[in-house]
């Protein structure tokens, strides 16, 4: 089959279909955090049952993205995001009805597999089916509407809790139901090299070893130093090594070791680490610390972000193109160095801030950030892997941000303190809150400087 321009209808139905479909699985995540405060009021839970909610739904999706990715690779990227799509709808029925934070987080968990099986092939079917000259527009649009999809869930979702955080997940079936429709003419695309080998010791080793580290980092602040909390981190620990062994050895690594010996895919592998660590820390204490340390409600918690979507909407797929023309490294430099002065100016916030003086200039300074960060970071890593493991390359790269993102939810409450019930207490709430938006900026700083330690970044070519 022919590939795609831009510019043809069914280029603009893949792209529609690519950005909808991981855009349910990218809002579910931000949409839950501004949801919090409800439902640990409805179901009675401590932060810890609060962080689960968040964690259990990126534990599964960090650890089985990979596969989704090499699942896409070798059976049709199209089948197996249908499936994906198909999977979450259900599983966000079943969140929508549970009824005690044991349900909801099990219902997450099973939403995390059925996201790591849509995310990559969303991508992975825009890099194998366009052209190569418009492979980059594509994914800067794809990289914006998410990103618009990452800071715009709390506004959706701040309205649709203010009737009933269940219809946080409702909203997913309706939305599921248009992708699938949209699906049916998208092009099918697969490696035809693909191996039909399955890394069963690493499918095991990967959640064993993230599911102990977040339990250990969720549990300390409230157990201490006690079994059932280093307990964990030590098989954690096991796991997590036997997992780099096997996967070096294996015939059929569900991690492909040859990627990482492209120093331009490990480093800016390693700066969405840093920077999605950062974002996914400070949207979640930002929701928590404008409802119960500013007193607003979910609805004015979610809009304080909008300007983020805004600015992505209109800049994203521009940086993307700026990427192509110029090369990689200079918006990835502005837009890490904005996004620090953003979290910056963000964590000198006080108790109960003016939204025009105190919130928006971090909330504008972070959109620009974002912009410039996005697209070319997306892009350098795909183009650093070859087209036939493009699937793989997306899934690396996705299951390294949502990993980031489960450890700093799991481990910023305790790096700043707050335990238990702490998070219904306004002061103890913005105390905690500053230190972590510092802890973030750092995070971003740190994504600065890898990337000014690596030359030569080209999104429009193949790094060697």
């Amino acid at each position: 089959m022919p590939l795609l321009r831009m510019g043809d209808a069914a280029g603009r139905r893949l792209l529609a279909t690519a950005i909808l479909g991981s855009g349910m699985a990218f809002l579910d995540g931000t949409i839950a955090n501004v949801a919090l405060p409800k439902i640990g009021r409805e179901l009675h839970t401590e932060l810890a049952g609060l962080q689960w909610v968040v964690n259990g739904y990126t534990l599964t999706l960090a650890s089985l993205i990979l596969v989704g990715g090499s699942f896409g690779d070798r059976f049709g990227r199209k089948k197996v995001f249908g499936v994906g799509v198909a999977a979450f709808m259900l599983t966000s029925a079943l969140a929508a009805i549970s009824p005690t934070i044991g349900v909801l987080v099990g219902a997450r968990m099973l939403q995390g597999v059925a996201a790591a099986l849509l995310t990559p092939g969303s991508l992975a079917m825009l890099q194998a089916s366009f052209v190569k000259e418009d492979r980059m527009r594509a994914i800067g649009a794809w990289t914006g509407m998410l990103g618009i999809a990452t800071a715009g869930g709390p506004i959706l979702g701040g309205w649709l809790v203010g009737i009933d955080w269940r219809l946080a997940f409702w909203i997913n079936v309706p939305l599921g139901v248009v992708v699938l429709w949209l699906l049916r003419s998208a092009p099918e695309s697969k490696d035809a090299h693909a191996s039909t080998d399955l890394d069963v010791p690493a499918l095991v080793l990967a959640p064993v070893a993230l599911a102990g580290l977040t339990w250990s980092l969720t549990a300390w602040p409230d157990r201490g130093a006690e079994v059932s909390t280093v307990g964990p981190l030590v098989i954690a620990v096991i796991a997590a090594v036997a997992f780099v062994v096997i996967e070096r050895r294996s015939q059929h690594p569900m991690v492909a070791p040859e990627l990482f010996a492209n120093r331009v895919f490990t480093v800016i592998n390693l700066v969405t680490l840093a920077v999605y660590a950062a974002l996914s820390g400070s949207f979640f204490f930002l929701a928590v610390y404008l409802q119960i340390s500013a007193g607003w409600s979910p609805l004015e918690a979610g809009a304080a972000t909008v300007p983020i979507s805004g600015i992505m909407l209109v800049l994203a797929s521009r940086f993307g193109a700026v990427a192509t023309r110029y090369g990689a490294r200079a918006p990835m430099l502005a837009g890490t160095a904005l996004l620090t002065t953003g979290l910056a100016w963000l964590a000198m916030a006080p108790d109960h801030p003016a939204y025009l003086t105190q919130v928006l200039p971090g909330i504008v300074t972070m959109g620009l950030g974002l912009s410039m960060v996005v697209a070319p970071l997306t892009g350098t890593v795909l183009a650093a892997a070859p087209d036939h493991e493009a699937g793989l390359a997306s899934g690396i790269n996705n299951a390294v941000s949502r990993t980031a993102g489960l450890i700093a939810i799991a481990a910023l409450p305790l790096a700043v303190g707050l335990s238990g019930r702490q998070y219904r207490i306004g002061h103890e709430v913005a105390s905690a809150y500053r230190s972590s938006m510092w802890i973030c900026a750092g995070l971003v700083a740190i994504g600065f400087l890898l990337t000014l330690a690596v030359g030569g970044l080209s999104a429009a070519e193949d790094p060697e």
